[in-house]
């Protein structure tokens, strides 16, 4: 499997008090389509969890000729935020409504 990270993108990796990486554990697996893969990424980073992506069954090579990995992507959070990231992706949505002037 290959990983990937941009540097520039998303929240920074946390360190444990020794200044080592918190290890990374699995999250979710986002198939389907895209934008499915985009706006689960995108959801984590609003939320300040950073992740790595990493691309089963040569995912990345997909995704250089497709723009997308056919596959989908597994998606890894750090070990201490990987509940958090759990309530961010199972939270209910509570729409309201918004009152416009007459």
């Amino acid at each position: 499997m290959k990983w990937s990270r941009k540097k520039e993108e998303g929240p920074e990796w946390p360190n444990d008090n020794n200044g080592d990486p918190i290890p990374p554990v699995f999250l979710l697996h986002a198939g389907g389509g895209p934008l499915d893969m985009e706006l689960t990424l995108n959801l984590l980073t609003a939320y300040g969890i950073p992740y790595v992506c990493g691309y089963p069954n040569n995912g990345l090579f997909g995704k250089l000729i497709m723009g997308h990995p056919p596959s989908g992507v597994e998606i890894f959070v750090p070990e201490t935020l990987h509940e958090d990231a759990m309530n961010v992706l199972n939270a209910d949505i509570i729409e309201e409504e918004e009152e416009y002037p007459q």
